[in-house]
């Protein structure tokens, strides 16, 4: 049968989160607990679930019960290490992650950096626990299984409330939303709708390679601390220096409009420059990149928040 559709495998990796959490009422937002259903239990509350896999197989795994506030580098290795392995199987074609909302963006944007592969990682999430009245999980949960399959998606994406983002612009901008995600001046890759995927525009299947893979070889403890300052109004350099003088290995600091910097914190920067410390530039602006080269600081890859940017510079030092 030449034209017989090939059936593929599919890997859905837990993580916890909200879309994991249940609270004591159905019309509790807020005050859930985080991190407490399998990843099991959430496929099975996906309506739908089976004619949308259209014959395809799906595999899960738990590999972490948290939320996702309390992220730490430990959890981000043991998921790289086994989105690395499934990616692997020529039977599988892709994988999904279920993930708290608060610390996602940084998680997608690690594992963009880290693994080297072609096939699609997409994350997904949810606002409200899995107890809810009205819950969205499941439905972001069925975007996300449609979106993996999806033959021109490439690299690490994120779906939520029916928008495709990217690992580089997503950003978490509202607390209680089922909307909370955006991809800011970028806009969003695209679309799941009614099961299909719309893409803004053409794919760029050349996203960023992963090229800190060595990094998932090392201990954690190994990692070097990197940390995220603010510039802003009475802005001290203490910070700065006790930071310096307890080791830290690398500095993001989140600037003013066009990367300015308190005069209080700058010539502290420069100084930790020349002991050997790594420092990066980004704007505090929520829209938009630095324009130009401010000068006494090197600037931060384009389009990276304060938090991805640590993120990349630790994976940097790594390398």
């Amino acid at each position: 049968m030449a034209n017989e559709k090939k059936l593929q495998q599919w890997v859905v990796l837990g993580t916890g989160g909200t879309i994991a959490g249940t609270a004591a009422s159905a019309s509790d937002h807020t005050g859930y607990t985080a991190g407490q259903l399998g990843v099991q239990a959430l496929l099975d509350a996906v309506p739908g679930l089976t004619e949308a896999l259209a014959g395809d197989t799906l595999l899960c795994e738990q590999v972490a019960q948290l939320d996702s506030k309390d992220m730490d580098h430990a959890t981000w290795r043991a998921l790289a290490l086994r989105c690395d392995h499934w990616l692997a199987q020529p039977e599988v074609g892709g994988i999904v992650i279920t993930h708290g909302t608060d610390t996602l963006e940084e998680t997608a944007w690690f594992l963009q950096r880290v693994l080297d592969h072609s096939k699609p990682v997409v994350m997904t999430c949810a606002m409200r626990p899995a107890t809810a009245l009205m819950p969205d999980g499941p439905q972001n949960l069925l975007d996300a299984l449609v979106l993996v399959r999806e033959p021109a998606a490439r690299g690490v994406l994120v779906v939520c409330a029916g928008r495709i983002h990217g690992a580089r612009e997503v950003c978490k901008v509202h607390p209680y939303r089922l909307d909370a995600f955006s991809s800011g001046e970028a806009g969003p890759r695209g679309w799941v709708e009614q099961g299909r995927v719309r893409w803004a525009g053409q794919q760029d299947a050349a996203q960023e390679a992963g090229r800190a893979i060595q990094a998932l070889q090392r201990p954690v403890a190994e990692w070097p601390w990197v940390e995220v300052l603010h510039s802003h109004a009475g802005a001290q350099a203490r910070h700065v220096h006790a930071l310096v003088a307890a080791g830290v290995k690398g500095l993001v600091l989140a600037g003013t409009g066009n990367g300015t910097v308190h005069e209080a914190l700058l010539a502290e920067l420069v100084q930790a420059q020349s002991q050997g410390v790594a420092v990066q530039l980004v704007t505090r602006c929520a829209e938009g990149e630095i324009v130009g080269q401010p000068g006494a600081l090197s600037t931060a890859p384009r389009g990276l928040n304060a938090f991805k940017a640590r993120v990349n510079l630790m994976l940097d030092l790594m390398a």
